[in-house]
């Protein structure tokens, strides 16, 4: 036993010797005992961010019976400046930013009654303001990773028009009971913000924090555009509706600390020899060759659909909504020792449940008496989705233990469903209560381009956190909605194309061992036509004859899927 103590104890004894270094006057170098990093400082960078907004109108007519608040799909990019001040383990931080918005929402509003002409509200928020104040605490061995509350206030300018619903025009008359009115919405507001967000130090000199937000303002009194109502048929003079808006937004930031020394390969308190961690091991680095990441996930998503057709003023609108889904998907990630990287996903998934909205506005009366405003529901079956995305990009900034990379590629999202039943609720007579036949049946496709910003960082020692914002500069949307009530059975196919859209991702995994890893995570995607999309023509199932009804019209497509997903992914090395 003595022999065997006496060993090791001289092994151990030969270890510390062998990391001795003596420099030239002979003083050896002691090691340093683990340093606790400061934020104090002034910093400033950039954001990309992504989410979605309600613009709400109020009603001055009475109840509404359907609509009123309008859902605008949000992508963000601007700039930030701070400065912090830490005591301890706690940072106290000032921030101020600004940010550029593209954004497009449109619903009904104003709907009080089946006799009165509603109208068609449209937001596009385009200017984020805020100045915050911030509260984290410092985590890790060395308080690297930064865990913050913020809140303040805020500034949005938003912009849109409430517009009339169709006033009774035809073929026969083509100038409609009164002219097309509309007026237009232009303001801005302050409100207030509140978040709460995880910055990670990269290295000394930048810092990656991704970020929740939400905002909330008040909004002005505007004037409504005057209307008609039948009947009896009579002209409602103009009143005033108030606006509020609330956002959701989830962004990364890139900061660079100005007091740190951007070309330090290193940490400045970094021992000069290999210590123990107070309380947590080393982060698990990222392969520094190539790498295949490959796993699968469960998505458990909610959609929506809308598409709209004048002309002038809205004539029609369906919308489809609370199409609750399950999908399961395959995605894969490969990266190279230059920085570069592909990564891609591919999901089916099924929804039986949902509802979709038929709207009419000032309906022809060569059919009989003509209706100011019609509106039926129908539930959802058969209800199938299929998607996938594929990207390549290029790792601008990467360490061991991070990296962010620039993204360019392309994703699909096609989606199926059968409409059942019929219900009155304004005006249109339907089907019995009770009557499930299927009525209808809508396939929509998208294409569209993606690019973004893509960032994964290692923190603590086990936990990674990830996350990917597309701006889609270009959309594509063919269509077919199929009327099967109807005595001659009749279909539309729609296309819409130069649209916008944004996906937002984000992940939180654990690596239960180097390559073995379980995560959760969240996503948004939102994609949308111009205002005057192309329906370019219209027939019957049974003759296979155009048109039905004249066109092309102006139309307007939308769509929309949220919700979170499990994730199992191992990576080859």
């Amino acid at each position: 036993m003595r022999s065997e103590l006496l060993f090791w104890g001289m092994a151990a004894a030969a270890l510390v010797a062998s990391e001795v270094v003596n420099s030239a006057d002979s003083k050896p170098v002691v090691k340093l005992p683990p340093v606790l990093w400061s934020w104090t400082g002034g910093y400033f960078g950039g954001q990309v961010g992504g989410g979605y907004g309600r613009t709400s109108f109020g009603d001055p007519y009475g109840p509404s019976i359907y609509g009123d608040v309008v859902d605008t799909p949000v992508f963000l990019a601007g700039a930030q400046i701070g400065y912090n001040w830490q005591r301890g383990r706690w940072v106290f931080g000032l921030e101020l930013d600004a940010s550029g918005a593209i954004s497009d929402g449109a619903n009904t509003c104003l709907a009080a009654s089946g006799v009165l002409v509603s109208a068609n509200c449209n937001a596009s928020p385009d200017v984020f303001v805020t100045g915050t104040g911030r509260l984290g605490y410092a985590f890790g061995p060395q308080g690297r990773t930064l865990a913050y509350l913020k809140a303040g206030v805020a500034w949005q300018h938003n912009r849109g028009d409430i517009a009339n619903g169709n006033e009774f025009r035809s073929e026969t008359y083509p100038s409609g009971w009164a002219p097309q009115n509309a007026t237009h919405v232009d303001y801005g507001r302050a409100g207030g913000i509140i978040g709460a967000g995880v910055e990670h130090a990269l290295t000394p000199a930048w810092s990656l924090s991704l970020e929740y937000d939400y905002l909330m303002f008040g909004g002005p009194t505007v004037v409504t555009p005057s209307t008609l109502e039948y009947p009896p048929l009579a002209t409602v003079p103009a009143n005033a509706t108030n606006l509020s808006s609330g956002y959701q937004i989830g962004k990364i930031a890139l900061n660079y600390h100005l007091d740190a020394d951007a070309s330090t390969p290193r940490w400045s308190d970094t021992p000069l020899y290999p210590i123990k961690p107070t309380f947590r091991a080393p982060a698990i680095p990222f392969a520094a060759g190539w790498s295949l990441e490959s796993g699968t996930r469960l998505w458990l998503s909610r959609g929506k659909f809308q598409w709209e057709n004048g002309p002038p003023g809205l004539v029609s609108r369906l919308t489809y909504h609370k199409l609750d889904g399950i999908s399961g998907e395959m995605f894969e990630r490969v990266d190279s020792p230059w920085g570069i990287f592909l990564k891609g996903n591919i999901g089916v998934g099924l929804f039986n449940s949902g509802n979709m909205n038929d709207e009419d506005w000032g309906l022809a009366w060569e059919a009989g008496d003509p209706m100011a405003y019609a509106n039926t529901i129908s539930g959802q079956a058969n209800g199938r989705f299929m998607y996938y995305t594929v990207d390549a990009g290029y790792d601008f900034l990467r360490g061991s233990t991070y990296k962010i990379g620039a993204i360019t590629g392309w994703t699909y999202y096609s989606q199926k469903s059968d409409s059942t039943g019929c219900v009155r609720i304004a005006s249109l007579y339907c089907l019995t209560p009770g009557d499930q036949r299927t009525i209808g049946s809508q396939d929509t496709n998208w294409n569209a381009l993606r690019i973004g910003l893509n960032a994964e960082t290692m923190f603590l020692d086990r936990w990674r956190v990830s996350a990917d914002i597309a701006y889609l500069p270009w959309t594509d949307f063919q269509g077919r909605d199929n009327h099967l009530l109807r005595d001659f059975t009749t279909f539309i196919d729609h296309r819409g194309s130069g649209g916008r859209g944004v996906q937002i991702e984000g992940i939180l995994s654990y690596l239960i061992t180097s390559n073995f890893s379980v995560g959760v995570g969240g996503r948004y995607w939102a994609m949308w036509s111009p205002r005057d999309s192309e329906q370019f023509h219209t027939g019957t199932m049974q003759t296979r004859t155009f048109p039905v009804t004249s066109g092309p019209y102006p139309a307007n497509y939308r769509m929309e899927r949220w919700g979170t997903f499990l994730q199992v992914s191992y990576k080859f090395h």
